[in-house]
């Protein structure tokens, strides 16, 4: 039967007539999980699924595996772009912050130097370039991850909580352009996973 076609029936009580059964949609689709034992299987699992051609594919462990993240194809961020950008603008805010109040707003001859007294700027220059550099990153690691995530599909796999502790997960969504569910399914089960579950919106 197809994963959209689940049948409703009520039971029949004595001499009530019988009702029509319906069709109740079925949540749309987010993916296939496998779950596995050690993060040897894992790693192994994502090269090969990453081979095939899938690309919508992710892994979860309780703790940072590198291989995983070549593994799954996630060789580059633009997280450092990002903290470089950010540290840009803080070093120019600082320094022409300080040319702005210095020359233009409230000149003060101090010891008959000129006004623009660039190394006097370097220490608040630098200064605003780390701090905003450091909540760039922050700010940038926040939305690449999409975070604070409250909610997301892979909750609702019962088994999912033990990514913290001691399981490895491997995910292929239904978004991919690869993905066929009969054959995602048989993919991961060949690939020595402990078990393998859909996981719905």
């Amino acid at each position: 039967m197809d994963r959209d076609e689940v049948r409703l029936e009520q039971p029949l009580a004595a001499g009530e007539a019988p009702l029509l059964t319906h069709r109740r949609h079925v949540p749309p689709l987010y993916g296939v999980m496998a779950e596995f034992e050690n993060p040897t299987d894992l790693v192994a699992a994502a090269h090969r699924v990453y081979s095939l051609g899938y690309r919508r594919i992710n892994g979860y462990s309780p703790y940072p595996i590198e291989e995983l993240s070549e593994a799954i194809g996630f060789t580059k961020t633009s997280l450092p772009l990002i903290v470089f950008i950010g540290g840009v603008i803080g070093g120019l805010t600082g320094f022409f912050m300080q040319y702005w109040i210095e020359v233009r707003d409230y000149p003060i001859n101090v010891g008959g130097r000129p006004y623009n007294s660039w190394p006097a700027f370097i220490p608040i220059t630098f200064e605003m370039t780390v701090l905003f550099a450091a909540f760039s990153a922050v700010l940038g690691m926040l939305i690449l991850n999409k975070l604070p995530q409250p909610y997301h599909p892979v909750f609702n796999l019962p088994n999912f909580a033990l990514a913290t502790r001691d399981r490895f997960f491997l995910a292929v969504e239904a978004n991919d352009a690869k993905f066929n569910h009969a054959e995602v399914v048989d993919l991961l089960k060949s690939l020595n996973a402990v078990a393998v579950n859909d996981v719905e919106v």
